[in-house]
């Protein structure tokens, strides 16, 4: 039953960091992009003050032993990510950034394999190319030609370089201490929040600051809790219950949540090639998490033959 909670929690991860995207369409003129990051986190990380305070202090010496790798986790993880994903977003477009955000599953197949020798199971494989074919077809409304008119530049550089950090954030999670969930979200995201400031520095120092107005702190509330504390909670149980192979998959719903959630809420059109990307992605998921799961039976069966 592990694996049935864990699609639920991976499930409400990708919807909220979906509306995450709907979130960043509205902070135009309302907050800036490095100020949204900082005090996202600043926010979070008050509420995970009462909730991990007590937890923190009994995983403390395992803390302090791992601090180092915590805090790579939180700022590559949690501010690095956010920080270049806001940045290649002025240089770049969003369905550049989609697909390019699809490539992150095969990082994470390819990284597991290099660090730790855990293989895919080729129907695993099959549904990542499912997965990416529907990221494709909503990124490109339909008509997939139109990506060989898209210009690559620096956004998608270093929106490039995003990608493997989140990737490497959930190939790293399986050496994240046996700590409490409260004590590892309290970490990381107070390692977010001193790792969002020097970003903070350059936004004011550029004059490109821009303080929450009342629509702003409200895009500042859904961020921290909704995108950051919530999602970021479930993803690494997520992770924890079915591992980063199967997991990561379930990121190429985020751009499908994105798009249903711009025709629901900012009154987009709903188009076939829409419902085709749907069942894609969800045909992909469902073929890789069956081929998973017959992949990670055989490998407890042969253990158990050797012992």
């Amino acid at each position: 039953m592990n694996h049935r909670s864990a699609y639920a929690l991976l499930l409400l991860t990708t919807v909220l960091w979906g509306g995450n995207a709907i979130a960043g369409k509205w902070a135009a003129g309302h907050i800036s992009p490095m100020t949204l990051v900082f005090l996202r986190w600043v926010v979070a990380t008050a509420i995970m003050l009462p909730l991990g305070w007590r937890t923190f202090i009994q995983d403390w010496p395992l803390v302090r032993r791992h601090i180092v790798l915590l805090t790579l986790l939180g700022a590559g993880g949690f501010t690095l990510f956010n920080a270049i994903f806001y940045v290649a977003l002025n240089y770049t477009t969003a369905i550049n950034v989609s697909i390019e955000q699809a490539g992150m599953p095969i990082l994470i197949i390819v990284g597991n394999f290099l660090f730790f020798r855990l293989r895919a199971g080729w129907m695993q494989l099959v549904g990542v190319v499912l997965t990416v074919g529907g990221v494709v077809l909503t990124a490109s409304h339909g008509d997939p030609r139109q990506l060989l008119k898209l210009d690559l530049n620096f956004g998608d550089a270093i929106m490039l370089i995003a990608i493997v950090l989140y990737s490497g954030y959930s190939i790293a999670l399986r050496l994240k201490p046996p700590i409490q969930w409260q004590t590892l979200m309290l970490v990381l995201c107070a390692a977010a929040l001193v790792t969002s400031i020097p970003f903070l520095a350059w936004e004011t120092a550029a004059g490109k600051a821009v303080f929450p107005d009342t629509t702003g702190w409200a895009i500042v509330l859904y961020t921290a809790l909704g995108a950051s504390v919530i999602s970021q909670a479930a993803y690494i149980r997520g992770n924890e219950l079915i591992g980063a192979n199967r997991a990561g998959l379930f990121i190429n719903l985020v751009p499908i949540f994105g798009t249903l959630f711009s025709i629901l809420l900012l009154g987009e059109t709903f188009h076939g090639y829409h419902a085709v990307a749907l069942a894609l992605v969800f045909g992909g998921i469902w073929l890789a998490e069956h081929g998973g799961r017959r992949h990670a039976a055989a490998i407890q069966a042969n253990k158990t033959q050797i012992r």
